[in-house]
């Protein structure tokens, strides 16, 4: 819970400051909305995006089940554009906020004044070195640091209650200003629903809780596929993380509405940004405001750990089994450097301004709690579950409008977030041709029969011939034997193999083949399997043959017709097209040494 709180509970950093400004006299009342959208809505999604994704891949897993090939890969790679528009900001967001509050602290040197950017990286840096050194001693500072902050903020807020109490003349100004602004009760509630959008950061860390369920621990009898104890707890951490935000929520925005002059809220204003450390400082003195400021620095420093274990989860599981990344996406630490000098970029770029930044991760934050809302209530029409599937209606339909609202009045947050988008989309189809080449089979696994083709050909000479039509006629099968037999100069065709493949979905990256021997028509043997590409699927039995037996065997192919670069997008995207030269090329590939590597023919 700590590990995510760090993202979740650090806004109260903000959301005072932001409910103010928003809203006004009307904070309280729009926090509550705030509070309900949260534990009425974003609590039992997540809850089921809990139980659905049980491995931390959130919403995303859950909506691409709905889609398959091309479809599904682009729809993931734009949600991991969103994501990383969150978490990256996440980070450089916080840290920028962690600046902004040593500058104001009057302990700050005053020779750091006005170096927000070397600041911001500093502390970039920081956070990176503490997932470098490992992830373990991330979660430990993560229990120390919320578990600091929020003691010092039970402390503000108790004592900020007792100022209220005290000081029933503040109170009476309060509702003076409340009555005489906007009227009547429904008027109120209509503005704080107006204004319900712009309070939308308070409910970001959902997405992060769900992303460290794989760190959650569950009950021994849990397995892989049913881990049953690690969604329990999950929901439960969720839950307790949602209630005593809930309750932070409400009763900081008493207080900062009822003791902080309005005008204090504003940009330049001592309590911009910053109201509990306001009134911190100007309650419990400037030691205690300073002991508060050092808690508030270190947490909004540390928000981003929630991100970087989110985006740790999410790469690995995605880009590189889909062939968008390099192999080495999949280690933490190389993943690490990577996102530290991302959040860097972010920091120069933004100038270490955090209200420049506040869109885009409004943007983020927003997209995904929607898509996270969608795919709950798609997950209950599948089952059935009539009642949930409206409610998880209405609960999307309150996201989406938050998040279409938010884009109409800050347009900034969706061209940063499609810049993110735009970049993982070339990244990762550049990616993807970079490493077409590769042999992204995991195990080639065969049947007793295609095993007893192998070893009797094994004796002699192994020779396989590429045939399209795995269900062909005897005309069709005679025909093929007859054409490898001219082109090559075959006068021997005892030994011959026929080896069809079948593409699956051309847009899977990796595989495992399962090859299937049968006797066609009584004569001739026959090796089929299924795979996304067809040359990756040859290469691979061709090279798992040749370990077998000790012996190179031989496959033939007849030229494809047709241009041969239309041919080479058509393996990229259908996985068939330039069977012959591509898979040669893997072969020359994995095995260097011209003697071992297995022959290829064509004709």
């Amino acid at each position: 819970m700590c590990l995510t709180g760090v993202d979740y509970f650090s806004t109260l950093g903000y959301q005072p400051g932001i409910a103010a400004l928003a809203a006004g006299v009307l904070s309280p009342l729009a926090t509550v909305i705030l509070v309900l959208v949260t534990v009425l809505g974003a609590l039992p999604v997540y809850r089921r995006v809990a139980e659905e994704s049980p491995h931390g891949e959130g919403s995303i897993a859950m909506l691409t089940r709905l889609f398959s090939f091309w479809q599904g890969k682009l729809f993931v790679l734009v949600l991991l554009g969103f994501a990383a528009t969150d978490f990256i900001i996440t980070m450089t967001l916080s840290a920028a906020d962690a600046t902004a509050h040593l500058d104001e602290n009057p302990f700050w040197p005053a020779a750091l004044h006005d170096h927000e950017v070397a600041v911001t990286l500093a502390l970039l840096a920081l956070l990176g070195g503490v997932f470098l050194s490992g992830f373990t001693e991330a979660i430990g500072i993560a229990v120390s640091l919320v578990t600091a902050y929020l003691t010092l903020n039970l402390i503000v807020v108790g004592d900020g209650l007792w100022q209220v109490i005290t000081h029933p003349a503040a109170v009476h100004d309060w509702i003076t200003a409340l009555t005489s602004q906007h009227g009547n009760p429904v008027a109120m509630v209509a503005i704080a629903l107006i204004v319900f959008p712009k309070l939308a950061l308070g409910l970001s860390g959902f997405e992060t809780g769900v992303a460290v369920m794989p760190h959650v621990r569950g009950d021994t009898a849990d397995s892989e596929r049913h881990p049953a104890g690690r969604v329990r707890n999950t929901r439960r951490m969720l839950t307790a993380a949602a209630t005593i935000m809930s309750v932070f929520l409400i009763t900081t925005s008493v207080i900062t509405t009822v003791l902080i002059p309005a005008p204090a809220f504003r940009s330049g204003g001592p309590a911009n940004g910053r109201a509990l450390a306001y009134l911190a400082h100007q309650n419990l003195g400037s030691a205690f405001g300073t002991v508060y400021d050092l808690s508030t620095i270190a947490i909004l420093w540390f928000a981003g750990a929630s991100a970087m274990a989110g985006l740790l989860n999410l790469v690995p599981r995605y880009l590189p089994r889909y062939g968008m990344a390099p192999a080495w996406t999949r280690a933490v630490r190389p993943l690490v450097l990577v996102f530290t000098a991302a959040a860097a970029l972010i920091t120069v770029l933004f100038d270490a301004g955090v209200d420049a930044q506040g869109s885009a991760y409004a943007t983020g934050v927003l997209v995904l709690i929607t898509s996270a809302g969608v795919a709950a209530t798609l997950s209950a029409h599948r089952r059935r579950e009539h009642r949930r599937t409206v409610s998880f209606a209405a609960i999307a339909a309150v996201f989406a409008y938050t998040t279409v609202v938010n884009v109409v009045e800050r347009p900034d947050g969706i061209k940063i977030a499609g810049c993110f988008v735009a970049a993982i989309l070339v990244v990762s189809i550049l990616s993807r041709i970079n490493r077409a080449f590769e042999l992204r089979v995991t195990a080639v696994h065969l049947d007793p029969m295609a095993e007893r083709f192998v070893r009797d050909c094994a004796q002699r000479t192994i020779r396989l011939i590429a045939h399209q039509h795995p269900a062909g006629s005897l005309a069709d099968y005679q025909a093929k034997l007859r054409q490898i037999s001219t082109d090559n100069d075959l006068t021997d065709t005892r030994d011959v193999i026929l080896v069809t493949v079948e593409v699956t979905d051309a847009s899977d990256f990796e595989t495992e083949l399962f090859v299937h021997g049968r006797v066609a028509h009584d004569r001739f043997r026959l090796l089929t399997l299924r795979s996304p590409s067809v040359a990756n699927a040859l290469a691979a039995l061709l090279l798992d043959i040749e370990r077998r037996t000790r012996r190179r065997p031989h496959i033939y192919f007849a030229w494809t017709e047709g241009n041969p670069a239309i041919n080479f997008w058509r393996f990229l995207i259908f996985g068939h097209g330039e069977i012959a030269p591509t898979t040669r090329e893997m072969l020359r590939r994995c095995e260097p040494d011209p003697g071992r590597r297995p022959h290829v023919h064509v004709g």
